[in-house]
């Protein structure tokens, strides 16, 4: 069952800002097909969630005699303080929260990553700005997100192309775009499969240029939605873990499938009532290609490597006090019956 505890006006790209044998998991604590499972999101009901919609839409959670409530997430809906505060069974988290919340103490454990690819990208115009190297940003108008990830990320970025916030002209970034149409910055975050569609459409069919800047294609990997629980649901309820986590994977790979996109967008326009067809495929196209960007990687796929170097990231630039060795709260990539992780078909 989905549920709506934000019901924001989606109008367009504005309101699209914006998703265990092999880690030690027992027969025991299995779950009684009577309770009923919590999921908050980390944000709104889109194309980056659409395999948690999926899931629940299309019975996968059923399947595993699980009764599961999918709640969206939002600015005041933290997924790990629900579940400190048993609101919550399972939710999504960046990994910056995660690097957070462990440096205070909380006890939460991360089982599956979602994207392999952070969605948290910045659309450009190259006919404006050229970019070969990091240095070529030294003068730019930047757009950024003051205290938002963007801002970590472009900072890391920035360090090392040589540069400092002295070099650039970073410009405080808010919901309207009129500043890049105006090109008064041709530099602007976007998430890559959500309003940079939008955009990137509204440019090309006015005939604009337009390129993407990824910070991975630049060295900088900064793990982004990830699927979490707490470290007691997973001692005291190890089999509700692997059944929901097994449901979940499954729906992610259904709903990704590109023989199943005509279902995926139907899944979608159930929630996004205001984007086109067109759009939602487009949406899923992207979403695809940043979860599962190489076939061999499985879906779900932990990348450990990434996910220390968020935390080192988090450090250089003191929005952590201590090292907190996340790499402990990461869990191997589920199994399943057949001991092999579960991949999209080909």
């Amino acid at each position: 069952m989905l549920v709506s505890e934000t019901n924001p006006k989606r109008t367009g790209w504005l309101a699209v800002l914006a998703f265990a044998a092999c880690i030690g998991l027992g027969h025991a604590g299995a779950v009684q097909a009577a309770d009923t499972i919590t999921y908050r999101l980390k944000w709104l009901f889109n194309a980056s969630v659409v395999g948690d919609l999926y899931a629940d839409v299309h019975q996968h959670f059923k399947a595993e005699g699980l009764t599961v409530v999918v709640k969206e997430g939002g600015p005041e809906r933290d997924a790990i303080r629900e579940l400190e505060l048993k609101r919550a069974q399972f939710g999504v988290a960046s990994a910056d929260q995660v690097i957070r919340a462990i440096s205070k103490g909380a006890d939460v454990i991360v089982i599956a990553q979602f994207f392999q690819v952070n969605p948290l990208q910045w659309i450009y115009r190259p006919d404006r700005i050229k970019i070969d190297r990091l240095a070529d940003l030294k003068g730019q108008v930047l757009g950024v997100t003051f205290g938002g990830n963007d801002e970590t990320i472009l900072r890391t970025l920035l360090a090392r192309g040589g540069l400092t916030g002295n070099d650039v002209n970073l410009y405080s970034v808010r919901y309207d775009y009129t500043p890049f149409f105006l090109k008064e910055v041709n530099f602007w975050p976007v998430y890559r499969n959500a309003q940079a569609v939008f955009l990137g459409n509204k440019l090309r069919a006015a005939g604009e240029p337009f390129a993407f800047f990824n910070p991975a294609e630049h060295g900088v990997r900064f793990v982004a939605n990830s699927l979490v629980t707490s470290g007691d649901m997973l001692k005291k309820k190890p089999e509700t873990v692997r059944k929901f986590a097994s449901a979940l994977l499954r729906a992610w790979i259904s709903a990704l499938d590109p023989n199943n996109m005509n279902k995926a967008v139907k899944t979608l326009q159930r929630f996004d009532r205001d984007s086109s067809v067109g759009t939602l495929r487009q949406q899923l196209e992207i979403t695809r290609q940043l979860v599962q960007p190489d076939p061999k990687v499985p879906i779900g796929h932990i990348d450990i490597d990434a996910w220390k170097q968020t935390e080192q990231i988090m450090l250089e630039q003191n929005r952590v006090p201590v090292a907190v060795a996340v790499q402990r709260v990461l869990k191997p990539q589920l199994m399943f019956k057949d001991n092999e992780p579960l991949r999209m078909k080909n």
